[in-house]
């Protein structure tokens, strides 16, 4: 059974005690035409409710289930992890193991967007660009914030991650001056051998300032040493989900 976007959009107007449907839209920051369109569409910017709606669970607003308001006790991070098939309306349960990489504040409530990496011609573009549309959404409590997921192509890093594999990445910038050394980061490089999108462990190397190591956990793959320069742009994984296929 689809979820009713419309009934969703009706609660959370009626929370706020809106009258009009054109308040609900300045109360949103949208034009009324573009409510309209989630009415007729079934369909809403997640993003943009949960960022004006900060007591509303996603969990709820994703999936229509649970309570509308979130809870004040802290949740754990489980190994059941939910999301949504905008296109579809369902909902579905990952089951894997997360892993969070980084000591940032943790965001409770947030919804992650995915994008389609096989339809990024450079990760260069996409960030500039900003274009694509998200392919599904995510909903993990306790992460730190983010700016997206990606499902993960190759095995570079297996076994700490293979090919399907989901990454919650945030996007770099001035990307020299910001590295973390030992990170793992997705990286969009031009390089001798091509051009191509790679995950790595960046280590400093012994060439100088201007040059990093990316380093594999593939046993299979030795460190690469690269110019800084052959980086077109960078994002920093901040945490990772292992799916786990279901044992029949």
């Amino acid at each position: 059974m689809k979820k009713d976007n419309s009934l969703i959009l009706r609660d959370i107007k009626l929370h706020y005690r809106l009258k009009t449907d054109a308040e609900f839209a300045r109360f949103l920051g949208i034009k009324p035409n573009s409510l309209a369109n989630w009415y007729s569409r079934n369909t809403m910017d997640y993003e943009k409710v949960i960022s004006k709606c900060e007591d509303i669970d996603a969990n709820w607003l994703l999936t229509g289930k649970g309570t509308m308001l979130k809870s004040n006790a802290t949740q754990n991070v489980s190994s059941d992890f939910s999301f949504s098939d905008p296109s579809l309306n369902s909902f579905t349960n990952i089951i894997g193991e997360l892993s969070v990489i980084t000591g940032s504040i943790f965001q409770h409530n947030q919804i992650i967007p995915k994008y389609d990496i096989n339809s990024i011609t450079t990760l260069e573009l996409f960030f500039n660009n900003n274009i694509q549309k998200p392919v599904d959404y995510y909903s993990i409590p306790n992460l730190p914030k983010v700016d997206g997921a990606f499902s993960i192509i190759g095995d570079s890093m297996f076994p700490i991650l293979k090919s399907g594999d989901i990454i919650f990445y945030s996007q770099i910038n001035d990307f020299k001056d910001n590295l973390c050394w030992g990170g793992m980061y997705l990286l969009d490089l031009n390089t001798d051998d091509g051009e191509y999108m790679t995950v790595h462990y960046i280590h400093s190397s012994d060439k100088g300032e201007d040059w990093i190591k990316l380093v594999s956990s593939n046993t299979h793959y030795s460190p690469q040493e690269i110019h800084v320069s052959t980086v077109r742009s960078a994002a920093f994984i901040k945490g990772f989900l292992q799916i786990c296929n279901p044992v029949i």
